[in-house]
């Protein structure tokens, strides 16, 4: 926890001086390595994935739910990366490291549950949406609407005071629309979590499209190589909040039926539980 008042905080003092947010996953760039080495096979990326017992038993689970839908068991990391590939295993590896790393922050007044709960309907309805178009993004849209609010977690770890503040004024004028949320956060803190979440991922040297569909989260007037990437976590985000699921915008952006949004909305509540479970087991 630091102790800034807003007028001098800055990005890169909520990322100074933490070791768990200054390291990245260390998996997923063991992983990493392999998947740019031409030298390397799915063997070599099995190794590194059942080095940690855990980590391989969630994955397999993953794997063998109704995430993927599989006819058959699959009872073997070698033959996951068979079923799935290896880059998309080692973005799920990612997401639940990242899930894993964010499940203990302290407050009362924060549900780290309700976070992740929000965000994995965020991040399946994020692959839906990719589904829908055309699978642009088949490896990353889940991983990019999973972590795409996470600056709100590093507010709460770094500044919770300042974080704190933030929630009870956005309780007090809910429901908002997201750039109102952000102006908010930047009047009180001077900048937004979507600001925090992308120098975060940025640090971590992870790939330019999360960055870059965190970064844009705010700004749909903008184009760019990750911008329709962008889009449709901005609707996933809005279409995820049970409470106020509907944004015209963010629908009207990406030329939506109501009866699209609720064949997809309709599919991921299908799946919900059972793959919440796996991501956040401490249920």
């Amino acid at each position: 926890m630091i102790a800034y008042s807003p007028s001098t905080l800055t990005v890169a003092d909520l990322l100074r001086g933490d070791l768990q947010l200054a390291s990245p996953p260390n998996a997923y760039f063991l992983l990493k390595k392999i998947v740019e080495d031409p030298n390397k096979t799915a063997k070599d990326a099995a190794v590194v994935i059942e080095a940690d017992a855990a980590l391989a038993v969630k994955l397999l689970k993953i794997v063998n739910s109704a995430f993927y839908g599989f006819p058959s068991q699959i009872s073997s990391i070698s033959k996951a990366i068979t079923m799935i590939g290896t880059r998309e295993l080692q973005n799920l590896v990612l997401g639940t490291l990242i899930v894993e790393r964010f499940s203990d922050l302290p407050g009362q007044h924060f549900s780290i549950h309700d976070f992740w709960a929000r965000n994995l309907r965020c991040a399946l309805i994020a692959r839906e949406l990719d589904i829908h178009f055309g699978k642009h993004y088949v490896d990353t849209a889940f991983l990019c609407g999973l972590v795409h609010n996470i600056g709100q977690l590093v507010f709460y770890r770094r500044i919770p005071v300042l974080a704190r503040e933030v929630d009870l004024l956005l309780q007090s004028q809910t429901p908002l629309a997201v750039d109102e949320e952000v102006t908010i956060e930047q009047n009180v803190i001077g900048f937004d979590h979507f600001q925090a979440g992308a120098e975060l991922c940025k640090q971590w040297m992870l790939p330019d499209v999360i960055v870059e569909s965190i970064r844009l989260h705010c700004f749909p007037d903008l184009i760019g190589p990750y911008a329709d990437l962008a889009a449709m976590v901005r609707l996933a985000n809005c279409l995820s909040r049970i409470e106020n699921p509907y944004d015209a915008h963010a629908v009207n952006a990406l030329n939506l039926t109501p009866e699209q949004i609720s064949f997809i909305l309709d599919k991921i509540s299908d799946e919900f539980e059972v793959i919440f479970k796996l991501f956040y087991p401490t249920v």
